[in-house]
């Protein structure tokens, strides 16, 4: 008698090629879900390049800012006025000059808010007048060079030149805040404002400065008109801007106190830009550090709607899942089944939402006038990111599905 052993059911198995026609066939089944399944992910990593791209242009237009202004900028203060042998002054008459000679130098000038008596009040109007009266506006005494080195712009007249200072004219220039609350409004009848009983002519209405912003709210006079009149400051209270080429700004801070005065250069102190390259980088990781956070957010919204959704189709496909598994299927093809659908609506709305936050920040970009500056790193991650959110958030309805059992899966 011979006994006859049955061989062992051969395992089924699925071939990457037919896990990939069939994912691609399930995604093509629903179009309609697929295309709001991906929706999650294309936002989630959209965001993620947008906000990133938009952090690295605004971290590059923060650093071209920086260098045309803080770092092409030079403050000196005097420290020695109270010494007997500063002269009242330490800056010299000359101090403007005497830095543009320095190589790298632009431009230059001295600046100290005048201290003004109980009565002398600021008017527009002749002295008894209680009309146009602004006892809140400041008086600026300057040297010449102090509108070129503050890269003024006027909206009527012109500055005070060295002119006018070596001859004690008696000329101011406003800004345009200033005008208004005194009541001028043009310059052709030659309007006067009158500094306590001493009346100066308005030469020029200031419109913008890029530097020493309290100008446009003060009422600027030369230096040695103002000299002459409430004498120089004792309390340490002139300074000196000085405008430098990109790059020059820490020569100039090194040359300048020598250069104003060889016999007393510590009556100067002098305050150069900071570091670039520090403060650049102290801005890039606290922009990045905060808008990768809201990106990751974005991400992770973007995951729990592809969880969401792929959960949902599992509930909805409970048939076709007990119909495989009757025709041989294992639980772990029905696994990557679901995990390659979630893998590929991931990778596909990476793909998009990459695209998407591209055109984004180009077009933010081209709005503002800026260069757009985006990582070619961040480019290439966005898509793998997608990948690995459609993969995780597919974990749990792909493992779900698994475990349906055929019999009830077919009942249903």
């Amino acid at each position: 008698m011979t006994t006859h052993r049955r061989s062992a059911p051969e395992r089924s198995r699925l071939a990457v090629r037919d896990l990939l026609s069939e994912a691609v066939a399930g995604m093509l089944q629903r179009p309609a879900r697929s295309v709001l399944t991906a929706l999650g992910t294309v936002l989630g990593v959209g965001a993620f390049i947008a906000v990133l791209g938009l952090t690295g242009t605004a971290t590059s237009q923060i650093d071209h800012r920086f260098n045309s202004l803080t770092a092409t900028e030079v403050s000196v203060t005097d420290i020695g006025s109270g010494d007997a042998a500063a002269r009242d002054l330490s800056f010299p008459r000359d101090a403007d000059a005497r830095i543009t000679r320095l190589n790298g130098a632009l431009a230059a000038g001295v600046s100290w808010s005048v201290r003004l008596g109980p009565q002398e009040a600021v008017r527009a109007a002749p002295v008894g007048s209680a009309n146009s009266v602004d006892a809140q506006t400041q008086v600026i005494a300057a040297s010449p060079g102090i509108w070129q080195a503050s890269q003024a712009q006027f909206t009527e007249g012109r500055a005070f030149d060295g002119f006018h200072d070596t001859h004690h004219q008696r000329v101011a220039v406003i800004g345009q805040a200033t005008a208004a609350r005194l009541g001028i409004t043009t310059l052709r009848t030659q309007p006067a404002v009158f500094i306590g009983s001493t009346a100066f002519t308005v030469i020029g209405v200031l419109k913008d400065v890029e530097r020493k912003p309290e100008l446009l709210m003060s009422i600027t006079v030369p230096r040695s008109v103002a000299e002459r009149t409430w004498g120089a400051p004792t309390d340490e209270g002139a300074q000196m801007l000085i405008s430098t080429q990109l790059g020059a700004a820490g020569q100039i801070a090194d040359e300048v106190a020598v250069a104003l005065r060889p016999d007393h250069p510590e009556y100067f102190k002098v305050t150069a830009p900071p570091d670039p390259r520090s403060l650049r980088a102290a801005v890039s990781d606290d922009l990045s550090q905060l808008f990768l956070l809201l990106a990751g957010v974005c991400l992770i919204i973007g995951a729990v709607g592809i969880a969401n959704t792929t959960l949902v189709a599992v509930l909805e496909r409970t048939g076709e899942i007990g119909l495989r598994r009757a025709l041989g299927a294992r639980g772990v093809h029905i696994t990557l089944q679901f995990l390659t659908e979630s893998a590929m609506l991931g990778l596909l709305g990476g793909l998009v939402g990459t695209s998407i936050g591209t055109v984004v920040v180009v077009a933010v970009a081209a709005a503002r006038q800026w260069t757009p500056v985006i990582d070619p790193a961040t480019l290439a991650a966005a898509p793998t990111l997608g990948l690995v959110a459609g993969l995780l958030a597919g974990l749990y309805p792909a493992w779900r599905a698994s475990r349906i059992p055929p019999v009830e899966a077919l009942r249903r």
